[in-house]
């Protein structure tokens, strides 16, 4: 179990050389990638994505904005930060008393969670798989494999009825239709998908591609295509640019992967809502608040996740989620201590944004910048039977070596997908440029 530690230094300002992972052109039109920095990017990311999952996990459903009968409403606050922590929308505290930074200390362990722990399974599949191209055979084989069917599971909405529809012998993508999952359009394909975008850097097309499947085995319109979102942001953050900042990057970042919602769809209206208010200079506070009225209030652009969940105001819906991960990743502006605070405080199911960002900055500083922004040794070793079950070693392994199969993924990616070269004397792979 995950143990936290009191007061954090302050965070140590990580220059931009730092995130340029060896990314530069060759005389043949072609890039060259740094391995063994890709691999230290890949450690950042379970490192920083377990800091931000854990933190966000304090405050997961304690405001959800639509106030529910008994458990009262609103939302925190940047002055929330080091207070005490209130209880959530089922009425209890979750994993400290005080909202803070939740981190496993060196020679302590990571437990896996639902924002981990299916990312985990993806990645054991694709390591074993013969094919790149996962079939809905071998998804359901994997979640069968993995998951517990009777007790605890850790599982929500869509994952659920996604595995309940397993269990009856339904395949990916029928797993998410919406005449068999009426919670298509729930959060969870946006927390278990992001890491296809790293398996195959600088190309978010062939990202998109390598996770469709795994994508639409929980997800359907909006909740997919705002998992696509999600996973254009990984691919593209080994893009080598001239940004002079973090900062600047993500806001590239995050424009560039807008361009692949549709322009009808509410998923690009919230973003578009979002950095309209963050553009204006709002507070966070202003941005999250306007979001929440515009479109759980209101119910504006065609978006009714509010009034169709009856359980709690679709306070797991993809879509809300989304617009509040996008005022923690602008207003976080690279710096990732600062984005994990904002999203944890943020609302909603807090622990997924963290999650997501947390680990896409984790990946573009790398372990070591990690380590030194919360001025400390973490923990390096991940327990994935926490949560899920079937793995080597009792389930205990390290992100040394779960960085060292994501590159074996993204060596086959190389040759089979990008049609690239891997020059193992000198540790780089070789893409080629996009026409």
């Amino acid at each position: 179990m995950i143990f936290f530690t009191g007061k954090i230094k302050p965070s140590v300002w990580i220059g931009i050389t730092t995130l340029l992972f060896s990314c530069t052109a060759s005389p043949e039109n072609s890039i060259t990638v740094d391995r063994a920095a890709y691999q230290d990017r890949l450690e950042g990311f379970w490192m920083a994505q377990c800091i931000a999952n854990w933190t966000g996990l304090i405050t997961e459903m304690d405001k959800i904005g639509i106030p529910v009968e008994g458990k009262g409403g609103g939302f925190y606050t940047r002055d929330d930060w080091g207070q005490p922590d209130q209880p959530n929308l089922w009425g209890s505290n979750n994993y400290s008393d005080t909202i803070t930074f939740l981190i496993a200390k060196k020679d302590s362990l990571w437990g896996a969670d639902d924002d981990t722990d299916i990312e985990y399974i993806y990645q054991e599949l694709l390591y074993s798989s013969p094919n790149l191209d996962l079939t809905g055979a071998q998804i359901r084989e994997a979640w069968l494999d993995h998951i517990h069917k009777e007790e605890e599971n850790f599982l929500w909405v869509s994952n659920q009825r996604a595995f309940d529809l397993m269990q009856e012998g339904i395949l990916p993508p029928q797993t998410s239709a919406p005449e068999l999952n009426p919670y298509f359009e729930m959060i969870d394909a946006q927390l278990t998908t992001e890491i296809f975008g790293f398996f195959a850097p600088t190309r978010p097309d062939i990202a998109v591609d390598l996770a469709h499947l795994a994508v639409r085995t929980t997800a359907r319109e909006n909740a997919a295509w705002i998992a696509e979102y999600n996973i254009i942001m990984y691919a593209l953050a080994a893009v080598n640019t001239s940004h002079k900042t973090l900062k600047e990057k993500i806001l590239w970042m995050s424009k560039e992967a807008r361009k692949h919602l549709p322009e009808d769809s509410y998923a690009a209206k919230m973003y578009d809502f979002v950095l309209q208010h963050y553009e204006k200079g709002s507070r966070w506070e202003a941005a999250r608040d306007a979001l929440h009225e515009k479109y759980q209030i209101r119910q504006e652009d065609g978006y009714r996740w509010a009034t169709l969940d009856k359980s709690c105001n679709g306070c797991f819906a993809a879509g809300i989620n989304f617009g509040a991960s996008i005022v923690s990743l602008l207003y976080g502006e690279g710096d990732l201590k600062q984005t994990i605070q904002i999203g944890a405080l943020a609302g909603w199911d807090s622990d997924n944004p963290t999650a997501t960002w947390g680990g896409l900055l984790g990946f573009m500083l790398g372990k070591e910048a990690v380590e030194k922004t919360f001025g400390q040794q973490i923990a390096t070793k991940f327990n994935i039977h926490r949560t899920r079950k079937g793995f080597p070693n009792q389930g205990i392994d390290t992100f040394e070596n779960m960085a060292k199969k994501g590159i074996s993924i993204i060596d086959r990616v190389v040759e089979e997908k990008m049609k690239g070269t891997i020059d193992n004397e000198k540790n780089l792979w070789i893409l080629p440029k996009q026409p």
